[in-house]
């Protein structure tokens, strides 16, 4: 009996014994596999990390968003008598050239592209030099009515024209709550409208005349003589306010807002908004060419001018409060006016709406 216990008690040791093996055994394995898995892990994540090193991301490069596209542009004459104002399109305008005409006074070239305006106006005719304008944006050209000199022009140089005195009044109409000549709008569905019937080319490839880059830069200072509106010594190039005489009677006058780094526009002392509105016409640059204004001996007894633009013109260019001088060069009639610093390197131009002031070669222009 005894033997028979000692030999039970010996086969539940030995059991006991067996399972505690098994159970080292498979803690052992559980063990190294945990093990094998974090290597196997950490192995990746140095592969991964070397993947990043060797091939990093790569940051989209910003485009300027002014002018951007293939539509072709349109460019409009826009009235800019003292009875015209406030007028429409030049909130929206990517572009807006300003050169003197009879009298004194001046007109406006909206330049639109990739824009849905209901209202544009008041329209007036058309003037000879601006075309040159409108071919070097490769744009249609409107306009309501023409001096001799435009008609002429139109014909020879095949202008994409469109005239709204030879236009419906579904297509140009005038607004009653003013008088003529300074109340014909249209609007750009009405001028898309007439581009399609007249089978005239949609797009373009010839892009900005300006040279425009995304990325926001300030002008450095690089002057070295006063220029007038500044006391003699006085070395700045700030121009927290531009003015720019056209005649007597007319001047337009542009104040910096540091806050929104644009300027505001006046003219005659008054400031220019949006005819419906109100909001006040700003723009993020401002070009200055200055350049000879002769009267036309055409018999009409008008006093209609004309420029002597086509040739290396002295002018500055003005952005986020401070300017520099600039030659504006133009060598033909449809060719890009080149706008270069005084070192010989074109300019590049902030994002944005850009004001094209052509007045006067003996304007008092001053910065203050």
């Amino acid at each position: 009996m005894r033997e028979k216990r000692r030999n039970k008690t010996k086969s539940k040791t030995g059991l006991l014994v067996a399972i505690l093996l098994l159970l080292i055994i498979i803690a052992g394995v559980l063990f190294v596999l945990k093990v094998w898995k974090n290597t196997e892990q950490n192995m990746g994540n140095a592969v991964t990390n070397n993947n990043t090193n060797e091939e990093p991301q790569v940051k989209p490069k910003q485009e300027p968003k002014t002018f951007a596209g293939n539509q072709r542009a349109i460019a409009i004459m826009i009235d800019n008598h003292k009875n015209a104002m406030p007028q429409a399109s030049l909130l929206e305008a990517d572009l807006v050239y300003e050169i003197i005409v009879e009298g004194g006074e001046t007109r406006l070239m909206s330049v639109i592209k990739n824009k849905d305006i209901e209202k544009i106006g008041p329209i007036r005719s058309a003037r000879h030099y601006f075309l040159d304008y409108a071919l070097e944006n490769d744009a249609v050209y409107v306009h309501f009515g023409q001096s001799p000199q435009a008609k002429s022009d139109i014909q020879t140089l095949a202008i994409s024209d469109i005239n709204g005195i030879n236009e419906s009044s579904k297509n140009f109409w005038r607004v009653s709550s003013r008088y003529a000549p300074h109340n014909a709008v249209t609007s750009t569905a009405r001028l898309e409208a007439i581009i399609d019937r007249e089978g005239y080319r949609t797009t373009s490839d010839k892009g900005s005349v300006l040279n425009y880059v995304a990325e926001e830069f300030d002008l450095e200072e690089k002057r070295k003589e006063p220029v007038e509106g500044q006391e003699q010594g006085e070395i700045t190039n700030l121009a927290n306010t531009v003015t720019i005489p056209y005649s007597d009677h007319n001047t337009v006058k542009y104040t910096y807002n540091e806050k929104t780094k644009t300027y505001t526009r006046y003219s005659r002392d008054t400031k220019q908004v949006d005819w419906d509105t109100q909001k006040e016409i700003t723009t993020k640059n401002i070009i200055i060419t200055k350049c000879k204004n002769t009267t036309l001996s055409d018999g009409s007894g008008k006093g209609r001018q004309t420029i002597d633009n086509i040739k290396k013109l002295d002018g500055y260019y003005i952005t986020n409060g401070k300017y520099i001088p600039i030659t504006c060069e133009k060598t033909s009639r449809s060719g890009k006016t080149v706008y270069k610093d005084l070192e010989g390197n074109e300019i590049k131009v902030n994002d944005g709406k850009t004001f094209i002031q052509i007045c006067p070669i003996d304007s008092k222009i001053s910065f203050k």
